[in-house]
């Protein structure tokens, strides 16, 4: 019976990570997918090019995270020219 009980708490953990913070990324993995060096990615966060979430912190470089729909969004942008 004990067994049963944390399974079911461990799957209603792994539905509240997925809804609260599963659309959230790392400065690796932004860099990664970006195909960057992470250093870029915390510049373009810092210029504000990149929305991201500060975390708390308490020594000199702050963590962030960026949301997946963020990253989605600077590829669904088109900048197409047109012509006259």
């Amino acid at each position: 019976m004990a067994r049963h009980k944390q399974e079911g708490m461990e799957e209603e953990r792994g539905m509240n990570e997925n809804e609260a913070g599963g659309d959230l990324l790392t400065v690796r993995e932004v860099a990664r997918h970006l195909r960057v060096d992470d250093t870029t990615v915390r510049r373009w966060i810092k210029s504000g090019a990149l929305e991201a979430v500060a975390l708390p912190h308490s020594g000199k470089r702050c963590g962030y995270r960026v949301r997946k729909h963020t990253l989605d969004a600077l590829f669904s942008t088109t900048n197409v020219p047109t012509t006259v």
